[in-house]
């Protein structure tokens, strides 16, 4: 983090001379913002940062030879105290993440308004991670984790019911409080039951409770009760 007293010193990087050279007069018209060098490459944005120290670079993306991105990630090592804004007309999401991983602090479409690139520089000088309307959606709905796959069922060969049956005996539950709490008769939970042993391929109940148990059927814990 820069020190607060004095101007913002600030490094132009941009291959297009038209470009640089605008953006040089903007950033010298605002007050509290001083440019201190220019760079056409990023083999030029190091050797001037090297030499001038600015507070933060205004890098662009495209440059030959080094492009904006590997001499954001080399300063980043070289000079971790330097805060890199890109300024740039990609806003495709490898480009946006890659500029992040590189080491970037900021992140601004070319065309953004001369108060955003102020508030911008100011920020990131000040050690902040700001993203330009937009970007900012970008990114975080590419870095956002993929929601979790949802839990198979267990036994799909089961129906609904013969897994609520399951569940309920793999819980310790007899026949008779399996019918009272399904609503059912006590010959149609037998019958249930029947067809959940023939489907599991299991001998009989005890069987099919360590089998429920293992695929997380009965809450692990058995209930107490008939």
């Amino acid at each position: 983090m820069r020190p607060t007293i004095g101007p913002i010193r600030v490094l132009v990087a941009d291959d297009h001379p038209v470009v640089r050279r605008g953006m040089t007069a903007l950033l010298a018209s605002l007050d509290g913002v001083e440019v201190v060098a220019e760079a056409a490459t990023g083999e030029e944005a190091l050797r001037e940062a090297q030499l001038s120290r600015p507070d933060v670079v205004v890098m662009d993306v495209q440059m030959p030879a080094m492009d904006g991105i590997e001499a954001t990630r080399r300063l980043a090592a070289l000079l971790p105290g330097v805060a890199v804004m890109v300024v740039t007309m990609f806003e495709d999401d490898e480009t946006v993440v890659s500029a992040m991983r590189a080491g970037a602090r900021g992140y601004l479409l070319k065309g953004a308004q001369q108060e955003e690139i102020l508030t911008t520089i100011r920020s990131v000088a000040a050690g902040q991670f700001v993203m330009g309307p937009g970007v900012a959606a970008r990114l975080l709905g590419h870095l956002d984790p993929a929601p979790p796959p949802t839990p198979a069922v267990p036994f799909p060969e089961l129906t609904a019911r013969e897994r609520e049956v399951l569940d309920r005996i793999a819980r310790g539950h007899g026949n008779a409080r399996v019918a009272a709490d399904l609503e059912l008769a006590p010959k149609t939970v037998a019958n249930h039951l029947s067809a959940i042993f023939t489907k599991l391929g299991v001998s009989g109940r005890t069987e099919a409770v360590i089998l429920a148990r293992e695929h997380g059927l009965g809450g692990g814990t058995p209930d107490s009760g008939p």
